[in-house]
């Protein structure tokens, strides 16, 4: 392993060995080796006088980082059955944790050899290890929860907080619930009001989500209470019944229907199921086996008697969020030879500086009495579609604007780029938009507007289509 960390040349100040490709190149391979190269071996390649290859001490302290030569302490990391023996620098360690500095030079300092760490991964405790060595943070999206654990538990806080603002970076509809449950109980409450805002945009999209099957009974309690939640209630039904067929495995248990409303005890009167369509409920919660037949009996009189029963389910229906609309124009006009169609493309480009979640746009019609148009909406970012959605609207001859919406709220993250078009097929004449701003401020957000080269009909800055977009924030 000597020859792998130092060169098999003996070294000496030579303007070679000063090289900066030389230098970079036995860096990378202390790195990519793991650094288990022994002071002995070393001096038997003939290389002694390592130090004088790195300029800086972060960079000598590098070349300790996993690394045998003067270690005094070894870690054994991970359960057992996936254990990995770490070797140490207690000085180093110290200076870069509060916790490793009780733990070898406090009060009640213990004298070992070895510690063993089974609460954390192996991947995730050399991450931390090689930013306190190398003052280098390298995080993935498999291991940056378990590297945030670990960072919490040795009282690392930059690299902490560098674990939060990765997650807050990929944070999704997807994972929402997931790092919702984890932020919790990391303390990370502006990790956790990040959460809640793509929980409560997207809602149905992170209901359905794999992960939202995989998290804690007390979060899954705070989302089905949660007042905004912008989802149809019996997508929260359904989603409490696949979470309740997980619990069940996680608890070795059959996933029958009464062990489902085992799992789920008093958190099913959570679910706002006298607030669904009563064709919702008939057709689904009715027949799911779920409710008991007065559950079930309750309900169905609760819609249809005069006087309704008392039930333990909440009767209110959710807030849900207040969708805003970011207007561009300053008024609006028509004429006798515009604003035509034709199958052609209106689009602008925006970008805003907080996250937002685009529902849809708000568009002219026709100017020339009421009519219905069909409308072919899109939104992309750097070229790449990321919704469609073909819908009809009606248009009542006024110079209103008419929304038109996504199947789902889309994610639009802040200081970039993006691509708003529409298609309209219908009557040749409608309104179009003049004095169009650059930039409109809407509440805390900040939209800015540029022409698009997608735009073949003619819509631009300062004027044209697509007057309105309907976002959440």
């Amino acid at each position: 392993m000597a020859a792998e960390l130092f060169p098999t040349k003996k070294l000496v100040p030579s303007a070679s060995v000063s090289s900066t490709t030389s230098i970079q190149q036995y860096q990378q391979q202390n790195l990519t080796n793991n650094n288990t190269t022994t002071a002995s071996a070393a001096t038997a390649q003939g290389c002694c006088n390592w130090q004088g290859l790195y300029p800086t001490i972060r960079e000598r302290n590098s070349v300790m980082f996993n690394n045998e030569m003067m270690a005094d302490v070894h870690f054994v990391v991970g359960p057992p059955g996936g254990t990995q023996r770490v070797p140490g620098h207690k000085y180093v360690l110290a200076v870069g944790s509060s916790v490793f500095h009780a733990m070898f030079y406090g009060e009640l300092a213990e004298d070992q050899d070895e510690i063993r760490i089974p609460d954390v991964e192996p991947p995730s405790f050399l991450a931390m290890l090689k930013y306190i060595y190398c003052d280098e943070i390298d995080l993935c999206a498999d291991t940056v929860l378990a590297t945030l654990y670990a960072a919490k538990k040795y009282i690392v806080p930059h690299l902490a907080r560098a674990c939060v603002n990765f997650l807050e970076t990929s944070l999704s509809a997807k994972n929402a619930c997931v790092l919702l449950s984890q932020s919790c109980l990391f303390e990370e409450p502006d990790l956790t009001q990040r959460c809640w805002e793509v929980i409560d945009a997207q809602a149905e999209l992170a209901l359905r989500s794999e992960g939202f099957c995989d998290i804690d009974s007390q979060t899954l309690e705070s989302i089905l209470r949660r007042e905004t939640l912008n989802a149809k209630e019996m997508v929260v039904f359904e989603a409490a019944l696949n979470w309740a067929e997980a619990e069940c495995q996680r608890q070795d248990l059959s996933p029958t229907i009464e062990n489902k409303r085992l799992v789920l005890g008093k958190a099913i009167y959570l679910i706002r199921i006298p607030t669904m369509a009563l064709e919702d409920f008939a057709n689904g919660a009715a027949q799911s086996g779920v409710l008991t037949l007065n559950e079930t009996n309750d309900i169905f009189l609760w819609y249809t008697a005069a006087k309704k029963p008392d039930l333990l389910f909440c009767t209110k229906p959710r807030k849900g969020l207040s969708p805003q609309r970011c207007h561009r124009f300053q008024s609006c006009a028509y004429r006798s030879n515009q604003w035509r169609y034709r199958g052609r493309c209106d689009s602008i480009q925006f970008a805003v500086d907080k996250r937002v979640f685009i529902a849809g746009f708000g568009l002219y019609g026709s100017s020339c009495g009421s009519a219905e148009y069909s409308a072919k909406i899109e939104l992309k970012r750097q070229g790449v579609p990321m919704a469609q959605r073909i819908i009809k609207y009606f248009s009542d001859g006024s110079s209103s604007t008419f929304p038109v919406w996504f199947e789902y709220p889309v994610q639009i993250e802040p200081d970039t780029f993006y691509t708003a078009s529409v298609v309209l097929d219908g009557n040749e004449l409608s309104y179009f938009g003049q004095e169009g701003m650059t930039e409109v401020q809407c509440g805390k957000v900040t939209f800015q507007f540029q022409c698009s080269s997608d735009s073949t009909n003619g819509t631009g800055v300062q004027g044209g289509q697509i007057p309105e977009l309907i976002f959440y924030a």
